[in-house]
This record gives C-alpha cells, sequence and structure tokens, in this order.
C-alpha cells in the first residue's frame, strides 16, 4: 500500500523484504517514463479507469493534459512537457 498524494509517501507491506519501486521527478526520463503512471477513463471519458505508464500515452493525450489539467501540480506538467520533447527528439 502508498498512501500520501503529492506531499509525502507512506508505505505499508506484507511481506519482507520488499522492493522500493518509486520513481522521483529527478529521475532520469527514460525511468520516469516508465515508472509514472496516468489514469485514463478513455477518449469518451466513460470508459472504466485504466493506468497507463507515460510512455503508453498518445501524444494527443498528453498535450490534452497539458492544455486542461490546470490544477496539477507544476512537476507534474513538466514531466509531461519533458516527455513530449524526448518524442519529438527520438523521432
Amino acid at each position: 500500500m502508498v498512501d500520501g498524494g503529492t506531499d509525502y509517501l507512506r508505505r505499508n507491506v506484507n511481506t519482507e523484504p520488499f522492493e522500493e519501486q518509486s520513481v522521483y521527478a529527478d529521475a532520469p526520463h527514460n525511468e520516469i517514463r516508465q515508472g509514472f503512471y496516468w489514469g485514463t477513463r478513455g477518449k469518451e471519458g466513460n470508459q472504466p479507469v485504466e493506468f497507463k505508464p507515460l510512455k503508453e500515452l498518445d501524444t494527443d493525450h498528453i498535450e490534452a493534459i497539458i492544455r486542461t489539467q490546470t490544477r496539477q501540480p507544476g512537476w507534474r506538467i513538466e514531466i509531461f512537457k519533458a516527455e513530449l520533447a524526448f518524442r519529438k527528439k527520438s523521432s
């Protein structure tokens, strides 16, 4: 179990040893794009929530997130912008 939102991190585990899988905003972008997940309800917004890694989100979706999710913390928007730059550089 992981809790805490964006202000702090709290964990609870049922088995030990456990594997630390946190990915922080200052990690290499290749790690972020694999470990940062975003919940999506599909293009129409009426599907069950599915969590997808950043690397699997459509470019149009990322651009829409940047445009419309104005209450997201700045560090999160910067991750989306970095993904767009990564894709532009890689193409």
